[in-house]
């Protein structure tokens, strides 16, 4: 498997994890509930790891730069 590079804000990495991590939940608990939905439990594992891991970066980030209570931007 490649890997990539990708550079991104801590605010952006809490977005994307926020993201992705809904989009999980809808395929786990609301698509399995539309008629003709097929489970792709490797695809939903993967993710699920892959959220954990994004979380966890982005909380090591907050920490090291002493942005524990990221101010909300409007």
């Amino acid at each position: 498997m490649a890997r990539i590079t990708l550079k991104l804000s801590i605010e952006e990495l809490m977005l994307l994890t926020t993201l992705a991590s809904d989009q999980l939940f809808r395929r786990e608990f609301i698509d399995p509930k539309m008629p003709g939905y097929k489970h792709n439990l490797p695809e939903l594992c993967l993710g699920k790891n892959l959220v954990q891991r994004l979380r966890l970066t982005a909380d090591r980030e907050k920490r090291s730069r002493g942005l524990e209570k990221t101010p909300v931007r409007q």
